[in-house]
């Protein structure tokens, strides 16, 4: 059973009316096809997530499917949610592969529908901004309970939460208890008076009170008197309203470092951070950054948590970015510092995930100040929106440089998750950013991206525009190397764009150009990779003799150039010709190669890509029993991931 959440609070008080109300109606719920919905409303800070979450652990013996947390704040572009890559998300998390996961929205809703309808499990949605966002993430189970955690009452949720909390702020009694828990210093006995004005001032918030005890800790030798009497002063003096006067006086107590990061961090690209991308943003070394993370963690501004990823609390954000309104030049230098340094990791993943190929950004050199993070073929997913966020930062600042340069990880992110959103959009940006430099190599490079999505995605007609307009930059290349891989490249992706269209005779001819671009180069990998694409042009003509010829040839040279991925669907192409072509054997054993190297990688994609083609063989054989075995294993995989 997952269970995402994280440990219990230290000090939570009072809220004892919220959760036996929440905890009756999970009792008393009997909602048929409709999940629960507990609303827990109210301004940031007053601690929704926190009881969410031990409502959460509280029911979580009723609800074996688990516990899953979603953050809504860590899918925003510019405030607007994209909810398919929420969609995406949870069905990760359910166990779907990438590769399987739907690429279009509504088939994305249908595939979470049909894995949650007979689920008993608990799903929390945080930082939701209206009910329009939470919908398509009901579970279809009326045996699921989901907690929502938003600013505002959600009015408009579909029929309506089962039961709504709004939550008041900490009356004067458990704000008291709640700020000793976290102070434990008998100082507060002795002055009731001073830690009552302490606790006006944090207008019942638990985060402001978290961060004033924190601080009044930090203070342990000049009399609680004094202190408070000092504090009055100060903020009598600035006139500064509420919570505000906590934050600015911890704010003001920070060394160098740690204000500076406090102020810089609301401007990391991306919604969460972690500490090697903090370091590239203050550039001031690791050792220096650390101190200043674990500074303000101290202080209650901000949660080292668990995870690796960071995130500054909704209220502090607003706060640490009013501070830094104050000096644009270390704002902006720190934006363009760490958008290089994530150029350069970008780079590095790109590396390890598709290995050497061409090309033609720029190649960005490490930072003394920020050590290179430790890269995994896992990275450039989790790193998914801060690499957007860099390519938007850096075409608003005209660093065309960079934003060609973060554009071509983007792409090889893309050629692996073909179902994110987001890629069209800042590959249009990429495509904006190498016209305003005019180099030409760019401009080819930077449509060729932009119109794969865009065929994968229906939009046939643009797709064709941008190949035209990347062929016609070709005229302004030179005659290098790189020029003429370039050249193959625009010939190749027309000829994709001609089979996306079933124009399979015209895509031959694409395809016999790109070839003979790459084998006067010589390119190896480049023909080879061009032969496989004749090979299935040509059985897609029915021209099977002439197939088998070409996809053997492609195979043994993938083979010889030791290129397993490519090795894998050539040989699946293969198998499907010798099949057509009444060589059963031979296509078995293709196949059989096939279905062992996917159970060997957990690729339940490609398990289910063999299981269907052997089904189709053997049933064309006459072997129905072993037809019967594949189809059920493909079916299988289906209802595990919710496959309709």
């Amino acid at each position: 059973m997952r269970v995402e959440l994280p440990p219990e609070p230290m000090h939570f008080v009072n809220r004892e009316r919220e959760r036996e109300r929440a905890l009756r109606a999970v009792e008393e719920w009997r909602g048929g096809g409709r999940p629960l919905v507990l609303a827990l409303s109210g301004p940031a800070g007053l601690g929704k997530t926190e009881l969410a979450r031990l409502i959460a652990r509280t029911v979580l013996d009723r609800y074996p499917g688990g516990v899953y947390d979603v953050d809504l704040d860590d899918y925003r572009v510019d405030g607007v949610l994209d909810a398919g890559d929420v969609l995406a998300h949870l069905l990760r998390l359910l166990g779907v592969e990438p590769a399987l996961v739907e690429r279009r929205f509504t088939d994305r809703c249908r595939q979470y529908w049909n894995l949650t309808a007979d689920a008993r499990l608990v799903l929390l949605v945080d930082n939701v901004r209206y009910a329009s966002e939470v919908v398509p993430l009901l579970p279809a189970s009326g045996a699921s309970v989901v907690l929502v955690a938003s600013q505002g009452p959600l009015h408009d949720l579909e029929d309506g939460a089962a039961v709504d909390l709004t939550l008041p702020p900490l009356d004067e009694r458990a704000a008291t208890e709640l700020l000793e828990l976290v102070v434990r210093d008998p100082r507060l006995a002795g002055d009731q008076e001073s830690v009552r004005a302490l606790v006006r001032l944090c207008d019942g918030l638990p985060a402001a009170l978290h961060v004033a005890g924190r601080w009044l800790r930090g203070h342990r030798v000049r009399p609680l008197p004094q202190l408070i009497s000092e504090l009055r002063g100060e903020w009598d003096e600035k006139g500064v309203p509420g919570v505000e006067r906590v934050w600015n006086t911890v704010y003001e107590g920070l060394s160098r470092p740690a204000s500076l990061l406090y102020r810089l961090l609301p401007h990391h690209p991306g919604p969460t951070f972690t500490p090697a991308s903090a370091t590239a943003l203050l550039g001031l070394g690791e050792a220096t950054c650390h101190t200043a993370l674990e500074e303000l963690h101290r202080a209650g501004l901000l949660d080292l948590g668990t995870g690796t990823r960071l995130r500054l609390p909704g209220p502090l954000h607003a706060h640490a970015l009013r501070r830094s309104r104050h000096d644009a030049d270390e704002t902006a230098a720190a934006r363009v510092r760490v958008l290089r340094w994530y150029v350069r990791q970008a780079q590095r993943a790109d590396l390890l995930v598709a290995g050497e190929r061409l090309t033609v950004g720029d190649t960005f050199e490490a930072d003394p100040s920020a050590p290179d993070a430790e890269i995994d073929a896992a990275w450039l997913y989790d790193e998914r929106h801060a690499l957007f966020a860099c390519l938007r930062l850096a075409h608003r600042g005209e660093l065309d440089a960079e934003a060609v340069a973060v554009s071509e990880p983007i792409w090889t992110y893309a050629l692996d998750h073909p179902h994110q959103t987001d890629v069209i959009e800042v590959f249009r940006l990429a495509v904006a950013s190498a016209l305003r430099h005019g180099r030409a190599t760019w401009i080819v490079r930077t449509r060729l991206q932009l119109a794969r999505p865009l065929w994968q995605s229906g939009q046939l007609d643009e797709a064709e525009r941008e190949l035209t307009a990347a062929e016609a930059a070709t005229q302004l290349l030179g005659d290098g190397e790189p020029d003429a891989k370039l050249r193959g490249s625009v010939a190749e992706a027309k000829g994709m764009l001609l089979g996306a269209r079933g124009q399979w005779a015209d895509s031959v001819g694409e395809f016999e150009a790109s070839r003979a671009i790459h084998a006067a180069l010589p390119n190896p990998y480049g023909v080879l990779l061009q032969t496989y694409r004749l090979g299935e042009a040509r059985a897609r003509l029915g021209q099977l003799d002439t197939a088998r010829a070409l996809l053997t040839e492609a195979r043994e040279a993938a083979v010889e150039q030791k290129r397993e991925r490519i090795t894998a669907r050539i040989s699946f192409a293969l198998a499907g010709v010798l099949g057509r072509l009444g060589e059963v054997d031979a296509a078995r054993t293709l196949y059989e190669g096939a279905l062992e190297r996917a159970l060997l990688r957990r690729s339940q994609f490609e398990q289910r890509r063999v299981h269907g083609a052997l089904e189709k063989l053997e049933a064309a054989a006459g072997r129905e029993g072993e037809a019967a075995r594949h189809r059920k294993a493909v079916e299988e995989i289906r209802r595990r991931n919710g496959i309709e």
